[in-house]
């Protein structure tokens, strides 16, 4: 009987390549009756079983590299995922270190993102209890937790840096980005705020909606924001509207090369429109468009439909012809051409060149290149440091210790400003991070110790302020030696260089 029905699908599918052959067809069309053909012959005539969800799955991908490196495709359990990041929030707990879960161990190899996301979320009103185990201590502590939703903020960071610069540090253009971005703006104004510096370093982008609408707050009426256009894309642009909270005061934006997509629109438009002072490094040239397409099982494509320009006209993409293998080696090249310490390392053909509203000079070709540039700090350099982070052991051990001593630094120091003010590390810190490193199998070298003690020592302190209190203090912490913030207050703090800049002499 099966035979009988492999041979009559064979028949038919013979009869209709016949019939299409017979008729004129577009290459599109050809391209699908081959595709449909071919899985139809693997489905029937194939040796061995096939996995037909997994061949087609892999001949998407295969075909969406092809064409460039940021079309992509998502199976259906991982849309809701790739989401929401961008959407800002999701329901289920927050929570301590946890050991078990409704009573089964949560720990060992079986835990992953997947098995915490799988037990711990839920529907809001449900509940979930949790065995913690906290500091030290060898009890552990049960918790019964109602579920609810948890935000997921997309600003890390609000505060004043003095009596008249604030700072806004935004991770994500996400959903809720504009209306946290104008919370934040409306407190650091109540608190005297005259300059802004936005820093978008290691932002990866987020939707295009959020960028436009944050590019609006610093722009005045009908100036243009982006265009974007494509082959099968007509030209589109958007346009500012008369609401900017903030058009006047004076701006720094900082970006550096994991600024992407949405950071380098705001960047761009902020830099083609001589608005505010670009500093850092050259940021990532995301400039592709993606349009989300949603296929018939819930799976979504990702296509690229057209380029991303600033109001000069710069394309922000950078060239990805030489294949996805080389573009996504693009910045080990540039650590190579020692493009994160010297900006002479960089050099654009004349075509590139473009101008700002004011007449400076500017350069498309892929990413954007501040006004300013900032080198890395070399202290990132020392090999200790790079294991600790990634072996983990400089976050356990703050995190440990941040628990075990939360209370205790709370009653000691009241509030983080003291604390900033006045919590030194000390050995006992130093032999305890020594401890984590060995605990994690990472070699304790004193010269390269020595090499990045001040940056290395500040991170432990910044850490153990997260852990106390929230995000922000870790940036408030950090600011003192962040060369990027340093730079922009002296830039800041000098009407003679900030117009100089802008007017590029």
């Amino acid at each position: 009987m099966k035979t009988l029905k492999t041979l009559i699908l064979a028949i038919v599918c013979l009869f209709a390549t016949a019939a299409m052959a017979q008729q004129p067809q577009s290459k599109g069309q050809m391209n699908s009756q081959k595709l449909a053909t071919t899985l139809y012959l693997i489905e029937n005539f194939y040796v061995d079983t096939a996995n037909l969800d997994k061949v087609t799955e892999d001949a998407i991908v295969a075909a969406l590299k092809e064409l460039d490196p940021h079309s992509a495709y998502i199976s259906k359990k991982d849309v809701e995922k790739a989401n929401e990041p961008l959407v800002g929030s999701f329901e289920g707990i927050g929570g301590d270190q946890f050991i078990k879960i409704d009573g089964e161990e949560a720990f060992g190899k079986k835990v992953d993102n997947e098995y915490v996301q799988k037990h711990l979320r839920g529907k809001k009103g449900t509940k979930v209890t949790v065995s913690v185990k906290r500091g030290d201590d060898t009890e552990l502590l049960d918790f019964e937790i109602i579920r609810d939703k948890i935000p997921l903020n997309s600003i890390n960071a609000a505060y004043m840096l003095d009596n008249h610069v604030g700072y806004i540090k935004l991770d994500r253009f996400a959903q809720e980005s504009t209306q946290e971005f104008k919370d934040a703006f409306a407190k650091l104004q109540s608190q005297g705020m005259e300059s802004l510096i936005f820093d978008l370093r290691g932002n990866t982008g987020g939707y295009l909606n959020t960028a436009i609408e944050l590019v609006d707050q610093f722009l005045t009426e009908n100036q243009l924001i982006v265009f974007t256009e494509g082959i099968h894309s007509p030209y589109q642009e958007w346009r500012c509207t008369n609401e900017g909270l903030y058009t006047t005061g004076k701006l720094v934006v900082l970006i550096d090369e994991g600024s992407a997509s949405a950071s380098e629109i705001l960047s761009g438009a902020v830099q083609d429109h001589d608005r505010g002072v670009v500093i850092g490094r050259r940021s990532f040239g995301k400039g592709l468009v993606q349009r989300p397409f949603n296929l018939p099982d819930g799976a979504q494509i990702r296509l690229t439909t057209s380029r991303y320009h600033t109001p000069s006209g710069r394309c922000i993409q950078r060239p990805y012809e030489k294949g996805v293998e080389d573009y996504a080696k693009e910045m080990v090249k540039r650590l190579e051409h020692g493009e994160y310490y010297h900006a002479d390392s960089i050099h654009f053909p004349d075509s590139l060149k473009y101008k700002t509203d004011g007449g400076r000079t500017v350069y498309g070709g892929g990413g954007i290149m501040p006004d300013l540039f900032i080198p890395v700090d070399t202290a990132y350099n020392s090999k200790l440091y790079t294991n600790l982070v990634r072996k983990g052991a400089l976050n356990r051990f703050t995190t440990d210790y941040g628990l075990k001593h939360r209370e205790e630094i709370r009653a000691q120091y009241g509030d983080f400003e003291r604390f900033n003010k006045d919590f030194t590390i000390g050995q006992d810190l130093v032999d305890g991070l020594k401890a984590a490193a060995t605990e994690a199998k990472v070699d304790w070298d004193d010269e390269q110790f020595a090499h990045s003690e001040k940056f290395l020592l500040l991170q432990v302190k910044a850490l153990i302020a997260r852990n106390v209190w929230e995000t922000q203090e870790y940036y408030r912490v950090m600011a003192s030696i962040d060369t990027g913030i340093q730079k922009a207050l002296e830039v800041l703090g000098n009407e003679k260089t900030y117009k100089k800049v802008l007017k590029g002499k």
